[in-house]
């Protein structure tokens, strides 16, 4: 097996990269989905190693590496902003997906069939954003439990794999909630919620919340990453698109952060993080304006690729 990494963009749908970066291919329009393309998430599972689903403006899509194919699977979802896919660590037919104006959407099957989640979820928020479900995560550890953000609507959590779910803010000082991530120091689950104002956590499965202090100029952090051995990823910057981003490296499961050098000033916000445990090494970071940084080293340093690809809002790298 070898990483792929997978770039999902505004208007140019997907690149892949096969060779960490140092070039790029995008299927045509000719192998299944539209050039113009809009990506916001992409999700696979390590037991299905020929799939990768896409999140997009005009519902899901799935990825054959078998037969170089991408295949719109009808679902409800159709015509719906896709923002977030994810599946079940422990069973890769148990899907769940969120959509803008927000709402989730849960699969048994696959995604040959859909449920609908009772949530109350509001088309609008506050700044008059639609509302988007912009990631979900489950507890790799116990997988009944999972979370959803909202931008902006606080946090969604379901303890019955999807089934039903609460809403949960408590300690948060806002609503805009880009991402969330789960670690487990001695066994114990923490929660942290990246926002628009700070980094937050939760030591009691999200019924309280309290700050975590990460020295940046502007509060906004997007994506959180947990990876291997408590190392954590979270990046930042000045807003959406922003001008000038950063990403922030812990080592002890989130309790301290600290800036990791880049070897430029990015563009705009750093927007992506992604890791896999098949090589804890191997770290790609993507700025909200199309820049794509890798670290060889668990992202104690990054080079910057000389590929750009105009607006950046989804990154996956797996083993293929």
């Amino acid at each position: 097996m070898k990483p792929k990494f997978y770039v999902g963009t505004i208007g140019m749908s997907v690149w892949f990269t096969e060779d960490l970066g140092e070039t790029w291919a995008r299927p045509n329009s000719e192998h299944g989905m539209h050039n113009e393309s809009r990506v916001w998430g992409l999700a696979a599972h390590p037991d299905r190693p020929d799939n990768v689903l896409a999140a997009t403006d005009h519902g899901l899509n799935r990825w054959s590496e078998k037969d170089k194919r991408w295949q719109h699977l009808a679902t409800p979802m159709d015509g719906m902003n896709i923002w977030s896919i994810q599946h079940a660590p422990d069973d890769p037919d148990l899907l769940i997906a969120g959509v803008s104006p927000g709402g989730l959407f849960r699969s048994e099957d696959g995604g040959k069939s859909w449920t609908r989640c009772d949530t109350q979820i509001p088309v609008r928020c506050d700044f008059n954003v639609i509302s988007r479900i912009t990631q979900i995560v489950f507890d790799p550890a116990d997988t009944d439990v999972v979370f959803a953000s909202v931008e902006i609507d606080a946090i969604w959590r379901s303890k019955d794999r999807g089934r039903t779910w609460t809403r949960i803010n408590k300690g948060l000082p806002s609503d805009d909630i880009h991402g969330v991530a789960i670690v487990s120091p001695g066994n114990k689950r923490r929660l942290f919620a990246a926002t628009n104002r700070g980094l937050h956590v939760s030591d009691d499965d999200g019924d309280s919340f309290s700050a975590v202090h990460v020295d940046t100029p502007r509060p906004y952090f997007r994506a959180i990453t947990a990876g291997a051995n408590g190392t954590m990823l979270l990046t930042n910057g000045d807003g959406p698109p922003g001008s000038w981003g950063r990403i922030y490296r812990s080592d002890d499961h989130g309790a301290t952060w600290a800036n990791v050098p880049l070897p430029c000033e990015p563009n705009s916000t750093l927007w992506t993080a992604s890791a896999n445990p098949f090589d804890p090494n191997l770290v790609f970071a993507c700025s909200n304006l199309g820049e794509v940084y890798r670290s060889t080293d668990g992202a104690k340093s990054f080079v910057k690729l000389k590929r750009e690809m105009g607006e950046i809002r989804s990154a996956l790298w797996r083993p293929v």
